[in-house]
């Protein structure tokens, strides 16, 4: 029935859309609700500093499921285009996902929300359930979905419609002998806000203050409309919290029923549960109202590319754990292949380093090797290198490039690239990001030679793609 050996574990990954890590109770923030989350929480690892690879959906997600950075997989930016149907076409056809690795290690598969890969309709290998939204997002009522390649539009809010199809899945396997995996993937919090969600959620917003979303003056790269306000915004900055907030508190009883559902089941102690995101987002911090491409050029700020990251296994995962190490989207499919003991020779080619010991509650101490560690992030010719102390923005190919002392300046506020007092950590850091890169990177799939402008991608890249593999970027002429 399922898998009860916490040794073999079933994996439930819950992946929300464009959370950032501020989003969250149990990260400090006291105004909004996910008592679920929080739950979750106190019964696992919180990680703090883990970062997406890409801070928008696409190359975040594949980054995730394969282990690649953007610049070896081709997903550089969201996809722009229709991915299903006749018009479908699998970004990652051909390479190796974990979830390849989890179907020849005989798990059965299901996948409940967004994709957003390419054939969206289509389900992979080893899914024996698929139930996908058509695109990337879109309202939350009437949503196109596809169930097992054939399209509906759902009538419920997207939100429940997908924790019940959860948690169909999960009763249904729950008496079969085979391991299980799932893929929960909200579209929340992802826009649109005003208008799309329950009264029961809006309401407990009416009074906010939304003090953990201040709202400074746009910042210079964020477009605007006709009347100033941020386009991110809708148009109406406070409607737009009141249902971003809204947004995550109804995800957030969406998980809560899923996570009853493994309960009953009796599935806790042998299902490992990870909670994360594919992006950041600001909501108003540093004057932004969006993620990587809230403004042009590509920003890397924490609040783009930190991501929520919870993970639980009651018996084998400490409970109640908070966990600052440097870690990243790369790490997940090598810890993912340790923790379930999966018999998949390490890749040299993948970037990522498992953190299975911490999960097992054996984190080196202070001053150990992945003490030292950077992580790393790149959004087509925009790249980071990012330490405990400091973090390193490069543009390729003129800039401008950013320099923070995260430690005299966590809220990234004072660039110092051009500071002769910090020359040494500059170069320093701007080596080890070109080194790492040119390590790791395909070159026929190299981000920095790319117009990748935060609008969309269209074509996989391909010889003589380019011209029309990307939208051009905000304000371009057509």
């Amino acid at each position: 029935m399922a898998s009860r050996d916490p040794g073999r574990p079933n994996v439930l990954l819950i992946l929300s859309d464009d959370q950032g890590q501020w989003a969250m109770g149990c990260a400090g923030n006291d105004e909004i609700h996910t008592p679920y989350l929080d739950a979750l929480a106190a019964r696992g690892v919180r990680f703090s500093r883990f970062f997406c690879t890409s801070p928008v959906c696409s190359p975040a997600r594949a980054s995730l499921f394969t282990g690649e950075l953007p610049s070896q997989h081709g997903v550089h930016d969201w996809l722009s285009y229709h991915h299903a149907g006749r018009t479908g076409i699998d970004f990652l056809a051909g390479r190796t996902l974990f979830t390849d690795l989890f179907a020849d290690a005989g798990y059965r598969l299901g996948l409940s929300g967004k994709w957003h890969l390419g054939a969206n309709d289509r389900p992979r290998k080893g899914f024996v359930h698929w139930y996908a939204h058509e695109s990337g997002g879109g309202p939350y009522y009437g949503a196109p979905m596809y169930r097992d390649a054939t399209r509906t539009e759902e009538p419920r809010y997207l939100t429940d419609a997908l924790a019940d199809d959860a948690v169909d899945f999960l009763s249904a396997e729950s008496d079969r002998p085979e391991p299980f995996h799932l893929s929960v993937h909200f579209t929340a919090p992802h826009k649109p806000w005003k208008g799309q969600h329950p009264r029961q959620y809006t309401d407990l917003y009416e009074d906010c203050a939304f003090t953990t979303c201040p709202q400074g003056p746009p910042h210079p790269w964020q477009p605007l409309d006709e009347d100033g306000v941020p386009v991110g915004g809708e148009g109406d900055i406070r409607a737009a919290l009141i249902g971003y907030f809204a947004a995550t508190t109804a995800m957030d009883a969406a998980v809560g029923r899923v996570l009853e559902r493994l309960d009953a089941l009796g599935l806790t102690e042998s299902t490992l549960v990870i909670f994360t995101s594919d992006n950041g987002f600001n909501a108003g911090h540093h004057g932004v109202w969006g993620k990587g491409n809230g403004t042009f050029p590509q920003n890397m700020y924490d609040s783009s590319v930190l991501v929520p990251c919870l993970m639980s296994q009651p018996g084998r995962i400490p409970q109640g754990t908070h966990c600052d190490t440097l870690l990243s989207q790369y790490d997940v499919l090598p810890t993912l292949v340790d923790h379930l003991g999966l018999d998949v020779p390490d890749d040299p080619d993948l970037p990522g380093r498992s953190f299975a010991d911490i999960l097992a509650g054996t984190e080196p101490a202070a001053g150990a090797d992945r003490e030292r560690i950077v992580v790393y992030d790149e959004y087509g010719p925009v790249r980071m290198i990012r330490s405990r102390d400091h973090k390193y923005v490069h543009r390729y190919p003129h800039g401008p490039h950013e320099l923070y002392d995260l430690t005299a300046d966590p809220g990234e506020e004072r660039n110092l690239v051009a500071d002769p007092a910090h020359d040494a950590v500059r170069i320093d850091l701007a080596a080890r990001l070109d080194a790492w890169f040119a390590r790791y990177v395909d070159p026929a799939m190299d981000g920095a030679r790319l117009p990748v402008a935060g609008s969309g991608q269209r074509t996989p890249i391909t010889p003589g793609s380019l011209p029309t593999a990307f939208e051009p970027p905000p304000g371009a002429a057509p």
